[in-house]
């Protein structure tokens, strides 16, 4: 599992982006915030791989582990 302290500041500012109800994901993984491609391309396949964004296309979601982390935070 990942902790709070293995997430980069981008990581965490997306994944509250997520948690806003703020981000989709294409069909070939890539997240998008408010629209807008994120900057860094792999982020969203990382904290899906992570377990912390559920894997598919359409609106992102957070996992319970992915909520978790944002709440401790």
């Amino acid at each position: 599992m990942t902790t709070t302290t293995d997430l980069s500041h981008r990581d965490r500012a997306v994944l509250r982006a997520v948690a806003a109800g703020r981000c989709t994901v294409s069909t070939i993984g890539v997240l998008a915030v408010d629209g807008l491609g994120c900057c860094d391309q792999f982020v969203g396949r990382r904290l899906a791989a992570a377990g912390l964004i559920a894997p598919g296309a359409g609106p992102a979601h957070l996992t319970a582990s992915g909520r978790a982390l944002i709440e401790a935070a």
